[in-house]
């Protein structure tokens, strides 16, 4: 037979008060929650969800939207988060669409049908259409990576300084002796490969380096798309000394492709890529890396939203901004004297 608050009151000699303003996130005194803590091991207690969201109007749930859930970057990021939201009860419900602006729609949709406390999103419509609802219903909201300027002071936001890491890597490679530097970004348009680009522009100004634009490609974020980036600017007779890849999986991508066609790292081309330490350790243990702090991203997020839940009214949205590290390697050679 299931147990009930009734039977953990008669357990522990305690108000049914006392025992709902424990469930319900209420603070108690110390030697109540022990009490209440111990009953519920014994009597093995689980309250009805269904029934206290629908009292507190709180479902006890986050709702986290992301582009794609194959992504590395993106999931470490979920992990932490997750594991921070789990010790003050929540869950998480996560929805991949697919980097397409329709499904992120749907997805947002669907999430604030089931009525979520929270919403963590890594944008896929620069416009920020897909969140308005939430806004509108003063649902928290949640940025990572990405901001969203049409929702500045609507919504937090956790971000890496990204012009600062694209003008490390880009002055890393110029004080090599580079002025060829092939760029790799993302999808057009983001704020992540707006970000990056100007970090890479800002730098080459300064060294009164002219951009060509042919040293530009982008590669939407994928594997495939930094292997056929890394592929086309390294086919040109003229081609880069030098390339500055913008994410794990294009890094992971462009590798492949200088290994399939031969060509040597660092001899043949300089190489700066993104993200991974470990993993990249494991299979590229030479490269130079612009590292985000994945864990820290994580863990920002879930204190951002935790203290928007705990009054959402009265916690201003804010932007937290995080460093990147770099990580030398071998992958960049001077070419000075040649």
């Amino acid at each position: 037979m299931t147990s009930t608050m009734k039977d953990l009151a008669q357990a522990t000699g305690l108000g049914l008060a006392t025992i709902s303003k424990y469930f319900n996130g209420g603070t108690v005194r110390e030697k109540n929650r022990l009490l209440i803590e111990d009953a519920v091991k014994r009597l093995h207690f689980a309250p009805n969800e269904v029934a206290r969201s629908l009292k507190t109007r709180q479902s006890h749930v986050i709702g986290v939207v992301i582009p794609e859930l194959s992504n590395a970057f993106i999931t470490s990021i979920i992990s932490t988060m997750e594991d921070l939201l789990r010790q003050r009860n929540y869950a998480v419900i996560v929805c991949d669409c697919r980097s397409d602006a329709r499904q992120e729609k749907q997805a947002v949709e669907f999430l604030l049908h089931r009525r979520v406390d929270g919403l963590i999103n890594m944008p896929t419509d620069p416009s920020g259409a897909p969140l308005r609802p939430a806004v509108e219903a003063d649902v928290p909201v949640i940025l990572v990576d990405r901001l969203i300027p049409s929702l500045e002071g609507q919504v937090s936001a956790v971000v890496i300084d990204n012009v600062r890491a694209a003008e490390k890597a880009t002055e890393t490679l110029i004080a090599s002796g580079h002025r060829r530097i092939g760029l790799v970004l993302g999808d057009p348009g983001l704020y992540t490969t707006d970000c990056r680009m100007q970090g890479y522009l800002n730098t080459l100004k300064a060294a009164g380096i002219a951009p060509d634009p042919r040293d530009i490609s982008y590669g939407n974020y994928t594997m495939n798309g930094g292997y056929q980036a890394v592929q086309g600017l390294m086919a040109r007779k003229d081609r880069p000394t030098a390339l500055f890849i913008t994410n794990f999986e294009m890094t992971l991508g462009g590798m492949l492709a200088l290994q399939r066609s031969g060509i040597r790292v660092p001899e043949d081309v300089s190489v700066i890529g993104f993200d991974k330490l470990d993993t990249f350790g494991d299979v590229f243990p030479h490269l130079t890396l612009i590292h985000q702090p994945q864990n820290i991203i994580g863990r920002e997020c879930a204190s951002l939203m935790l203290d928007l839940l705990s009054d959402s009214h009265a916690v201003p949205h804010r932007v937290v901004t995080l460093a990147t590290q770099f990580t030398k390697g071998t992958s960049v050679r001077s070419i000075k004297g040649d």
